[in-house]
């Protein structure tokens, strides 16, 4: 298997894991009921993130912990949340691409759930 290079390439992981995760039976309804999301936006959106993130990209101009924590407000998100968050990252990411953008996709999600669970959630 090829690294991750392109943005095409975050593209597919993005596209692959939001498929698991919206029907997810844990947090599958963080993104088809807690909050409508126009998936038309949501997913270039979290590619130009983790292209920033893997490649050095500078598209994203979000606000991704200010959303979040809009989100838990609506439905907390606890430990298992980001969890099961985390398996489904991870095994998307291993199932497209080997090599060392791919092993820290999977080490920045790590420390990004990390924040983010502490910051939105209190580390519930």
């Amino acid at each position: 298997m090829k690294d991750i290079t392109t943005k095409e390439d975050i593209a597919l992981i993005v596209r692959a894991f939001y498929k698991k995760a919206t029907i997810d039976p844990l947090i599958g309804h963080f993104f088809t009921t807690v909050k409508e999301i126009n998936w038309n936006e949501h997913i270039p959106l979290i590619t130009s993130f983790w292209e920033n993130i893997l490649l050095g990209g500078t598209d994203y101009k979000g606000g991704a912990m200010f959303k979040h924590i809009q989100l838990n407000r609506l439905s907390p998100m606890e430990r298992g949340h980001f969890e099961r968050w985390l398996a489904l990252w991870g095994q998307t990411v291993k199932e497209l691409y080997a090599g060392p953008t791919a092993d820290e996709a999977i080490r920045r999600a790590d420390s990004i759930a990390g924040i983010m669970q502490f910051k939105v959630s209190g580390g519930r």
